[in-house]
Order: structure tokens, then sequence, then C-alpha cells
């Protein structure tokens, strides 16, 4: 059984129907995305799944999780803060900027801060080259981007993060 579809039965049905079933394959980003959306990633069965609803293999909607930094294979903090390190980037100070700010975490790349909070990826080609350091913070349904970047203000975003992590949290309690 098709637990994904069993889940999100009107949702699929109505992103389906934006494409002529011939191309009814054009619909995996907008799936992908629909999958990812209450645990922050999408799992290896709902890979699968999609693929099954989109008749295609599971291999070509992998692939399309892989390519794009907006989809996470693997669980993370509640925002993901990817940082471009591609080479026009990196002779901007990026690569320092990065290990800088896993440094002062107390993380290495790819890691998730001990309060579940922010996970610092590194990624290529955000499209502010100029403006490097530059990340994308992704988290809660939202993307912003910061650039001129300096781990100062990196950390100022980080501490407003938890902040408004900690209200929340108090007012669900």
């Amino acid at each position: 059984m098709n637990e994904f579809m069993a889940q999100y039965s009107d949702e699929i049905k109505k992103t389906l129907a934006k494409y002529p079933p011939e191309n009814k394959r054009s619909g995996v980003m907008p799936l992908l995305y629909l999958a990812q959306r209450e645990l922050g990633y999408i799992q290896k069965r709902t890979i699968d799944e999609i693929a099954e609803i989109l008749e295609i293999t599971s291999t070509e909607v992998a692939s399309v999780v892989g390519f794009y930094t907006l989809y996470h294979d693997q669980p993370g903090g509640r925002y993901h803060m990817q940082i471009c390190t591609d080479l026009p980037c990196a002779l901007r100070g990026a690569d320092q900027f990065l290990q800088d700010l896993c440094g002062n975490l107390g993380i290495k790349v790819g890691e998730t801060s001990d309060d579940g909070l922010v996970t610092i990826e590194e990624v290529t080609c955000l499209g502010g080259c100029h403006r490097a350091p530059m990340f994308q913070l992704q988290g809660e349904g939202d993307i912003s981007f910061h650039e001129n970047q300096t781990v100062d203000a990196a950390l100022q975003l980080i501490a407003e993060l938890k902040k408004k992590a900690a209200e929340r949290e108090g007012k669900n309690a």
C-alpha cells in the first residue's frame, strides 16, 4: 500500500491535475516538497512511493533530491544553514567562514547543533558569489538569503532563531 498516497491523496491529485497525464512526472518536485513538509526530510520509503505514483524509477526521484539543495534525505535541525563554497565564494572567504562558524558552534560540516536547531551544510552556487560569504537559511517553510556575512552576524542570527524557538515552545507548553 502506498502510504504517501493514502495520507495526501487530495493534495497529490490537485498537484497531478496541473500536468497532462503523459507528463505527470513533472509533479516530482511539488510531491517531494509535500513529502518533506512534515518531517523536514524525505524518507527512502516515500521516494519509492512518489516514484510509484509518477510511474518513474526511484533513482529518478532520488536524483532530484540529491541535486537540489532544497530537499533533504536525512534528518537534520529545524533550520538548514547552507553555505556556498564554490570557487568564487571561496575566493571571498567562504571556506574560512564555514570553518570558523562550525568551530564556534562546536560541530563539523553536515552536523546539527546539540540543541537540534541548526544543521550546517556546504553547497555550491547559491547565485550570490559577488556577496560572499553567503548562505541560504531554510526552515519552517521559509527560505532566506544572507549575503556579505561575518561569523559574528551568523551567530547573532542563530541566537535570534534560538530565542524564537524558546518563545514558541514556551507558548506550546
